[in-house]
């Protein structure tokens, strides 16, 4: 891992205290924490106390983007799987080849309801727009949540972020977007990845974030605040959380290894029980389980993911 991202591991005190010596190397490194007596060492009467909250079981839901190499060799399978771990709720990603309404029949058959998905408004077109909205009414979905807008894709990619115009632009069309869905009673989200917290190169004093949060209406439009993307962009969601306390819906909970690279939920060094206190107050809905490069293992990341949720105490 980069010697900058340990020091900024260190300073917002993002681990989980056990995982911190393994990322942050040697102790006494400038910006790290000092090293931290394992639980059983310390005197119950001298730990912290902390008043025991959970996520409620009716917010856990998983990112079908995670399950899609099940989902495209066998899609009931894999619903009966979720479905039997414990999961109700799940964003859907796409149909895997059905419509929306034998998608739809085939979560009613194991019970799951997708109460989000990933869809994106960009380009608008409003009938292409209408379309999705109306897919997503047939799902009974809540939300409809940007996962990454065309225009920046490249952006994952590149050093520089898309010209303030284009968030500019965008934002201007996430609140158009947001419109039509709430004719349906439902919401509109934006998901990020890393790229939208670069600096612009013709406003390097802001970022693409910055313009979606100041130019999207918080009445029309939210953030399902992606844990690890805000953290690989050296965003410390805490920070976030408070800046913003009331523009965040949704999580998605993603974890960290100790190389920075994604792993599954509750495997990783992120403290995930940090993060959701700090949202305790803040409207949170859904705890979302997501890892982009599951493979073959999903069910077990679902596992892992449902696991932690339930049974997660801050």
């Amino acid at each position: 891992m980069p010697a900058d991202m340990r020091a900024l591991l260190g300073r917002r005190g993002f681990l989980k205290a056990g995982a911190a010596a393994a990322v942050l190397g040697t102790a006494g490194t400038a910006g790290a924490p000092s090293a931290v007596a394992a639980p059983d060492a310390v005197p119950q009467e001298q730990r912290p106390q902390r008043d025991k909250h959970r996520v409620p079981p009716e917010a856990v839901s998983i990112q079908l983007y995670t399950m899609r190499e099940l989902m495209d060799a066998d899609l009931d399978g894999t619903f009966a799987g979720l479905a039997a771990i414990g999961y109700r709720k799940v964003e859907q990603a796409g149909f895997h080849g059905r419509t929306a309404r034998e998608f739809k029949r085939a979560l009613d058959a194991h019970g799951l309801r997708a109460t989000s998905g990933h869809q994106s408004p960009y380009p608008y077109d409003e009938s292409r727009w209408r379309k999705m909205i109306e897919d997503a009414f047939i799902l009974g979905q809540r939300y409809m949540v940007e996962p990454l807008p065309a225009f920046i894709a490249t952006g994952l990619v590149s050093p520089l972020s898309p010209p303030s115009l284009a968030w500019g632009q965008y934002a201007h069309d996430l609140n158009k977007a947001a419109e039509q869905a709430g004719i349906f009673g439902i919401e509109v989200g934006y998901h990020n990845h890393n790229v939208e917290f670069l600096p612009l190169p013709d406003d390097p004093g802001r970022t693409g974030y910055d313009i979606l949060l100041a130019e999207t209406d918080p009445g029309l439009v939210h953030f399902e605040l992606d844990l690890y993307w805000a953290w690989r962009a050296g965003q410390d969601p805490v920070e976030l959380l408070e800046a913003h306390p009331t523009r965040f819906r949704q999580f998605h909970v993603k974890d960290m290894d100790e190389n920075g690279d994604i792993t599954a939920p509750g495997a990783g060094v992120i403290d995930f029980a940090r993060v959701f206190q700090a949202a305790a107050n803040l409207g949170i809905t859904e705890y979302i389980v997501e890892q982009d490069n599951a493979g073959q293992n999903a069910m077990e990341t679902a596992r892992l993911g449902f696991d932690l949720l339930s049974t997660i105490r801050w």
